[in-house]
């Protein structure tokens, strides 16, 4: 099976760091991550991360069963900070010439064959420990091998480690670019994932606090991608957001939703957001409307139609959906570095909110 196979697989774990993470998938803190992303493909597909890391995309607020995670994001970007040394570029290979004077690898041969395909069932098995200290190795002895890194990312991604996933991804990246300059050879393989290790990469970046090295490389992905891609465009449509380019990220959202409309996934509650950003709030609470009705007891979403109702001029009915949600839980919205950090929610949907922390007595909010 190819390399690019893995790749593929990694949409699985973009959704685990979108879930992980932000939330590309699951509704927990905002990222993902959402991000999304978690990263659903990527945090997508040399393996497709919450973004998504996703996603990882987009995330929500998750049940009761996870509120003693208190702040996700700043969990993982301290998991992140620690530093893991990874095999430099300047190794020799196994025939002692220097790895700089070799050729990218895009198709694994021999020993790192066996090695990396005993990494891939580890994986797939979830034993992902297992699977990073075969990846490491291989990067080890094949460090010119694009895959090696891309999957090692994608290990290290699944644990949290998005400082460490983020050199691994750029690692393969400048051997992907080196390998698509090199002159073109029947018979030989040249590296066709690009797009997915820049949108990995671009997951990982927006759930650890990178928002314009994140829209840089999702910007690319997305171009060299050449087609609309749902993936791509939530995490996307998240960067565009968090470097406050609403008109954009509101157009990005919109084709993406436009792709999975019989779907309703929490990315749409950071759509509804940027709607009403932009002062379109019945559009907004069209889509408000249909992620209440998927995902009725996710607590942002219980905040967010809150907001909505206000803006819509019932502030009553904000009042009493608001309150809704548990006071130990709804706290969290009367903190402005939850809202600025966490959920990073829009300008309007905070001021909305502030009033009715206020309101209902929560008087924290800053």
């Amino acid at each position: 099976m190819p390399p690019i196979s893995c790749a593929r697989r990694g949409a699985v774990i973009v959704l685990l760091l979108a879930a992980l993470i932000s939330a590309a998938c699951a509704f927990s803190a905002a990222n993902h991550q959402n991000g999304q992303t978690v990263c659903r493909r990527l945090l997508a597909e040399t393996r497709p991360l919450p973004g998504s890391l996703g996603a990882l995309d987009v995330s929500l607020d998750e049940p009761e069963a996870t509120a003693n995670i208190e702040n996700r994001r700043e969990f993982l970007t301290s998991v992140a900070s620690l530093t893991l040394a990874l095999a430099p570029l300047h190794a020799t290979a196994e025939d002692g010439v220097p790895a700089a004077a070799q050729e990218v690898q895009v198709a694994a041969t021999g020993d790192v064959k066996k090695l990396f395909n005993e990494g891939r069932a580890l994986e797939a098995q979830g034993n992902i420990l297992a699977a990073q200290r075969l990846y490491s190795k291989v990067t080890k002895i094949a460090p010119r091998f694009v895959y090696g890194w891309s999957n090692l990312g994608n290990t290290l991604v699944a644990q949290g480690q998005l400082g460490e996933a983020d050199e691994s991804y750029s690692t393969a990246i400048s051997l992907c670019e080196e390998s698509l300059k090199e002159t073109e050879s029947f018979g030989v393989k040249r590296c066709d994932d690009l797009y997915l290790i820049l949108l990995n990469r671009g997951s990982v970046r927006l759930n650890n606090d990178m928002p314009k090295e994140a829209l840089s490389d999702l910007q690319k992905a997305n171009t060299i991608r050449g087609r609309p891609d749902a993936v791509v465009l939530q995490n996307l449509a998240r960067a565009q957001e968090l470097n406050s380019f609403y008109t954009q990220s509101d157009k990005s959202y919109t084709t993406a939703i436009s792709m999975t409309a019989n779907e309703v996934n929490p990315f749409w509650l950071r759509s509804s957001m940027v709607k009403y950003q932009m002062g379109d709030v019945n559009g907004a609470m069209d889509l408000m409307k249909r992620v209440e009705n998927r995902f009725p007891e996710a607590l942002e979403v219980r905040a967010a139609y809150a907001v909505l109702l206000l803006g819509k001029g019932e502030e009553d009915a904000a009042r009493k959906k608001f309150l809704e949600i548990p006071d130990r839980q709804r706290s969290k919205y009367a903190d402005g570095r939850y809202l600025d950090k966490v959920v990073a929610w829009p300008p309007a949907m905070k001021e909305g909110l502030g009033f009715l922390t206020k309101a209902v007595g929560d008087t924290s909010f800053a």
